[in-house]
């Protein structure tokens, strides 16, 4: 024993088992059996045998959320800290004890896998805590419900089950499961009951949740899906327009798949169907009204009636405008008017046509401008082969490169013209079907040939190499103007195109009024045909010697010449 005139406590606690004989030291962490002997506000005076007693807070002694039950003279079991603290008493707690004894019992159950009852009582980061019988345990916010549960405060201060998930006594850390047990007693509810439904079952469930794909139905312990597809016939954009959480709904099995214990649901299955007899409803060629219920990329759907739809194709919706998004064609809501294409019942599909209910343009066009009518209109394009002129009914012309302008080449005809600019042009063919027009330009130049080949004058072409009867109109020092036919077009005879021989290219040989063969060479740039009497008699040459005699024939030029004009004479005559 220490000699020292200022004892410290280890020295006080020598001297208590000194006095024990040993006793006092064998107390010291261990759970004792005590007697409450007072109750002294909110403390408990407890004797555990030893010299001194100790005092406990009352609430060590009450359950979570509740009061203490304690009075004096009963037994409880405390834990000893010390024997005795510095105010001469012994240092004892109720939670210790009981903590002491919740672990080796959860330990125990723990390695069975059995479920403990527990008390949720605190709310803490990420989660909640749970008093085990003395332990303390953390129980995550996902482990506390099968799904997300926002207010707690229903299942706190209760005695519930639990599952041990995890627990290291040492750091004095225990996880527990709420989700795990509620699973459990789910799984063997479901099985029970889903032993119990079929399919093609009509049943009444209640509405428990709801998503963008579909709705949860509680049908008694077991969850269905009710998919969007499956609630109604007509279109249906999110379930909430149908049916809301907690609404009570009647809805037919329609797969249950006992494996994953999944169950499909329908209600429009309750109802008729409304594509039986879809094709006797809806024939070929019918003009019926709609509603636009859904624009895509590549066409609209239209609603005749609730629960049956049918498509315009993108390529069905207008005439004229080609290559454009549905969306700028029609608009979600819009009533219109659609021509039955197509009815396939079994695929439960329905064909329509939108430009199929308004007249086709092309066809109107044909109607109103016959093959040779004049039209005008508008340059919308110039391409490597033709102009495309805008005409009435918001259709297209294309007058090709080689009907802008006679004399000339077809891509100098197309730098004559502009986008923008308004022109005159023929109508030469339209076929509908192809929805094509084709323009010419050149033909309503003075003494252009008719629609068909001839000119409307003087009755021969104006083609390149054609012979025609021109009349002199002045005459020039540099040649002669001249005009096919009577009142055909005008052009210019260079004076060396007079003739071959040079007597023969003097203008002044010629009158005012006179007339005389020429052939066409060509046009110039204001596409006024251009003649030659020189260029009429080297071909009339070259084919009277191909026709009447050759190098070896042993006939003269005048022979064969004298012998083609006879004949031109008498073909004339």
């Amino acid at each position: 024993m220490a000699s020292t005139a200022f004892p410290s406590r280890d020295d006080f606690a020598a001297l208590l088992n000194e006095s024990l004989g040993g006793e006092g030291e064998s107390f010291e962490g261990r759970v004792v059996k005590g007697t409450v002997t007072a109750i002294e506000n909110d403390l408990a005076v407890i004797d555990v045998g030893l010299k001194s007693e100790g005092r406990v807070p009352l609430r060590e002694f009450a359950a979570p959320g509740q009061k203490a039950d304690l009075k004096v003279g009963d037994e409880v079991e405390v834990y000893v800290d010390r024997v005795e603290n510095v105010h001469g008493e012994a240092m004892l707690s109720r939670d210790r004890a009981r903590r002491e004894a919740a672990w080796d019992k959860l330990e125990a159950e723990f390695s069975e896998t059995a479920r403990v009852e527990g008390v949720i009582f605190g709310r803490v980061k990420g989660g909640f805590t749970v008093d085990l019988g003395g332990a303390v345990a953390f129980l995550p916010g996902s482990q506390v419900d099968i799904r997300p549960v926002r207010d707690v405060t229903p299942l706190m201060d209760i005695p519930q089950p639990f599952q041990i998930l995890k627990m290291d006594r040492r750091r004095g850390n225990i996880v527990v499961s709420r989700r795990a047990i509620l699973e459990e007693t789910r799984a063997e509810q479901r099985s029970g009951l889903i032993q119990t439904l079929a399919e093609g079952q009509v049943i009444e469930g209640v509405v428990k949740n709801i998503t963008d794909y579909g709705a949860f139905v509680d049908l008694g312990g077991i969850d269905g899906l009710l998919h969007v597809t499956d609630l109604s016939y007509k279109r249906i954009n999110h379930p909430s327009e149908m049916i809301n959480i907690g609404d009570t709904v009647k809805v037919q099995i329609i797969r249950i798949n006992r494996e994953t214990q999944r169950i499909s649901l329908g209600m429009k299955q309750l109802e008729s169907d409304p594509w039986d007899g879809a094709s006797a409803k809806y024939p070929v060629g019918a003009k019926l009204s709609g509603r636009v219920t859904n624009i895509t990329e590549y066409g609209a759907f239209v609603e005749l009636e609730p629960g049956i739809e049918g498509l315009v194709h993108v390529s069905e919706m207008s005439w004229t405008k080609k290559n454009v998004h549905p969306g700028k064609i029609v608009s979600t809501s819009q009533e219109v008017e659609v021509i039955i294409l197509e009815v396939d019942e079994d695929k439960r599909r329905i064909s329509l046509g939108l430009k199929q209910a308004i007249t086709n343009p092309w066809e109107a066009f044909a109607a109103a401008h016959p093959i040779g009518s004049v039209v005008e209109g508008e340059v919308k394009n110039a391409t490597e082969f033709g102009l495309f002129i805008g005409l009435d009914g918001d259709v297209d012309g294309m007058v090709h490169m080689s009907d802008i302008a006679w004399g000339i080449s077809g891509e100098d005809a197309l730098n004559l013209h502009r986008k923008g600019e308004a022109v005159q042009a023929i109508v030469l063919d339209v076929d509908a079907e192809k929805e094509r027009i084709s323009l010419g330009m050149k033909q309503l130049e003075k003494g252009a040939p008719a629609i068909g080949g001839a000119s409307a004058t003087s009755g021969s072409n104006l083609n390149k190499n054609a012979v025609v009867t021109v009349t002199v109109l002045e005459i020039r020092d540099g040649g002669l103007e001249v005009q096919a036919g009577d009142d055909g077009a005008t052009g210019f005879i260079k004076r060396t195109d007079l003739g071959r021989d040079r007597d023969e290219q003097r203008p002044e040989r010629y009158q005012v009024g006179q007339k005389f063969d020429a052939m066409v060479t060509g046009f110039d740039r204001s596409k006024k045909p251009t003649f030659s009497v020189k260029a009429m008699q080297i071909a009339e040459e070259k084919q009277a010697v191909a026709q009447y005699g050759s190098s070896d024939s042993g006939a003269s030029l005048g022979d064969i010449l004298g012998e083609a004009l006879k004949a031109r004479t008498e073909e004339k005559k």
